[in-house]
């Protein structure tokens, strides 16, 4: 592609397009709606950036008038009493629950209320539902927030969530492949390691995820993991044997690879932001999210912006995601 055609490329899918990111505060900080201007592919909203959803709605609105164009309005709403929202929204079982119970029906009117509720206060994106097992009683990441150690049994709990947000036209989120699998440790403070073998992950693990993409899941979020007997050179978030070989080619995924927060410990620890986003795009990613740390952003943009240059990320792959990033929001509700 000449310098010309790239130039054009990344005038129609700018290097802003492939990033969502979160801030401290209730108001848009000015270096956000400069992003936003630039074509941000979505914001990442949590309790401290919102008191009531009255408040949650006003900040939603600002976040669309700046950016005058289709946006990502994320939040972690998975029912129980971890990344969930306090009342005044409506106070749901936790998944661990739900799978306890085992009624499809509940949990996908539970995901409809939810996503109607999520839809008037304006966020059009749920990262959520969770579909990492429960084999690990000591696992600091999915207890309480997983529907199980079945798969089939998270699979089709995962599929009812994910038709009850549709069905409130509120995009999903199956988090976070490839699966933490027995891991103990938590990917905020460091990189957990999954030592089970491919069998074992494509029996167990990979199968909820597998009946999220037969459901439609619009986007999945990459794990911060290691699985040495697959890839012992990078976590899945950073892999391109996990994310195009993988999710891409073998599970025929065709929806948003959102990589989760790059600022996490898992990745933090080991990688700078600029060389982890870089990772991650030449790994299959279509967006990289920094929710916690915007300092953390300008280094990622510009380390993005010199690996396209040299041709270290290829120029074919950014169009085909940038064309997935406008595809999906394109589906997604713009107002309350």
């Amino acid at each position: 592609m000449s310098a010309s055609a790239a130039r054009e490329l990344l005038q129609r899918f700018p290097v802003a397009r492939r990033f969502m990111v979160g801030f401290e505060g209730t108001r848009l900080p000015v270096e956000v709606r400069g992003l936003l201007r630039e074509g941000l592919a979505g914001i990442a909203l949590y309790a401290r950036n919102f008191t009531n959803p009255e408040g949650l709605r006003a900040l939603a609105t600002e976040i669309r008038d700046a950016a005058a164009k289709p946006v990502l309005i994320g939040i972690d709403q998975e029912g129980g009493t971890r990344f969930s929202l306090a009342a005044p929204f409506t106070q749901w079982p936790s998944p661990a629950e739900f799978g306890a119970a085992g009624d499809a029906r509940a949990v996908r009117d539970a995901a409809r209320v939810m996503g109607r509720e999520l839809a008037a206060a304006g966020c059009n994106l749920n990262f959520a539902p969770m579909l990492d097992l429960h084999v690990n009683p000591a696992s600091p990441v999915t207890q309480h927030r997983s529907y199980g150690s079945d798969p089939e049994l998270v699979g089709r709990m995962g599929a009812a969530f994910l038709a009850g947000l549709a069905d409130a036209g509120v995009l999903g989120c199956a988090k976070h492949f490839p699966g933490h699998g027995d891991a103990e440790v938590d990917p905020h403070e460091d990189l957990p390691v999954f030592h089970g073998p491919a069998e074992r992950l494509t029996r167990a693990e990979l199968a909820p995820f597998a009946a999220a993409i037969s459901a439609g899941v619009p986007t999945i979020m990459t794990a911060h993991i290691l699985v040495p007997k697959i890839d012992a050179a990078r976590p899945a978030s950073l892999s391109r044997h996990f994310l195009t070989v993988l999710l891409r080619e073998r599970m025929g995924f065709q929806g948003l690879i959102l990589a989760d927060d790059l600022g996490m410990g898992a990745i933090r620890s080991r990688f700078g932001p600029g060389e982890a986003t870089v990772e991650t795009f030449a790994a299959g990613a279509d967006v990289a999210m920094f929710c916690h740390d915007l300092s953390q952003v300008g280094p990622a943009l510009d380390a993005t912006s010199r690996a396209l240059e040299s041709g270290a990320l290829s120029l074919a792959e950014w169009e085909a995601a940038g064309r997935r990033v406008e595809r999906v929001l394109a589906t997604t509700q713009q107002s309350p």
